[in-house]
């Protein structure tokens, strides 16, 4: 944990002063070839295909300064981006639970924003199914941003800045809530993870130790049914076996369908990046991997919802735990996690 610790900080420290010393505009310009749909090769067609949203600078550019704004939020104190923090893959680095206006504590664990348009539905239960409508349940979450469409709607219009964004993005000054959500989805469908030294190595441009191989290998044994490669998520919802939490009286999924079939179900997340985005779990009841693992080896309770492949267990070693961490750690994409794209305008440069 403390070197996780330490890692996060020198990455935060080197983000700091990369950005200290970009003097030139240049850096936070967004181009034609950055709104380039060029998506990887391995991975399944995207669920969301921009269709009647194809993405702009203008557009793109509009969508990152609404997503760094805490205009969104009722006291215009909490932004996306306070919550979805780029250094954490977009999670909410060391925090268990989302932290709303007013110090306001939400029940579930933020989760990171990475690849978005090939998920066919969002949040931790499903309770949204389309990229471009998401953002509505945070903003209007009484513990989230609790903030009204409308108003929102009514802020930016006497923002004089927002005022000539939009009309740079649409070409007039018409402000309304689908283009909010539009250049809102531009910018987070965009958020694409496919450069980690795990992409490297199946392109042949990387190679493995033998720690990370026999990770991989016992990844692939036990893991990757739920875990799919190459999203190493198959977006569904199951019972891994948690312990009902008597705090947060959260039934997952079951409070979306109403059938008591979904008790205690959860969206399977994704594992990329899973280095930089605990704590871990719908709650975020796990700080560390080898929790993980060990929850998964050892602790996981025998309910009648309990998914299918947890009932005969999973049987790994403590050093099987330990390399099947090392491999969990090549999902980690510093490409993605250093894209200018996704940074705040608003940082402070000299």
């Amino acid at each position: 944990m403390k070197r996780k610790h330490i890692y996060i900080s020198a990455l935060i420290i080197a983000c700091v002063i990369s950005l200290a010393f970009i003097g030139s505009d240049k850096y936070w310009t967004i181009t034609a070839n950055d709104v380039k749909l060029d998506f990887p090769v391995n991975f399944p067609k995207p669920v969301y295909t921009f269709k009647d949203n194809t993405p702009t600078p203008a557009e793109f550019t509009l969508g990152r300064k609404l997503f760094y704004d805490p205009i969104l939020s009722r006291d215009s104190s909490i932004s996306c981006g306070f919550c979805h923090q780029r250094i954490a893959a977009f999670a909410h680095f060391d925090h268990p639970i989302s932290h709303g206006i007013n110090g306001l504590l939400g029940k579930r664990n933020v989760p990171p924003l990475q690849n978005l348009i090939w998920q066919n539905s969002f949040m931790w239960d499903g309770g949204v199914n389309n990229l471009e409508v998401q953002p509505i349940s945070p903003i209007t979450n009484h513990v989230e941003m609790a903030e009204d469409l409308g108003h929102i709607i009514t802020k930016l219009k006497r923002n004089k800045t927002y005022a000539a964004m939009f009309n740079d993005a649409f070409g007039d000054t018409i402000i309304n809530s689908q283009r909010l959500l539009k250049v809102l989805a531009q910018f987070t469908g965009l958020m694409v993870s496919n450069n980690s030294r795990y992409d490297k190595y199946l392109r042949g441009e990387d190679t493995l130790s033998a720690a990370e191989l026999h990770g991989l290998k016992l990844f692939r044994d036990n893991c990757a049914q739920c875990h799919k490669e190459p999203l190493f998520t198959d977006n569904s919802y199951r019972n891994n076996g948690l312990k009902y939490d008597s705090t947060f009286h959260d039934s997952g999924r079951m409070a979306i369908t109403g059938n008591k079939i979904d008790f205690m179900k959860f969206r399977v997340p994704s594992l990329r990046n899973i280095e930089m985005t605990y704590p871990y779990m719908h709650d975020g009841r796990f700080h560390t991997l080898k929790q993980v693992l060990d929850h998964y080896t050892q602790t996981f309770i025998r309910t009648p919802t309990l998914d299918g492949i947890l009932v005969k267990g999973i049987s790994l070693s403590e050093q099987d735990k330990t390399d099947v961490i090392s491999f969990l750690k090549t999902l980690t994409d510093k490409t993605f996690l250093y894209d200018r794209r996704f940074a705040d305008p608003n940082f402070v440069r000299n």
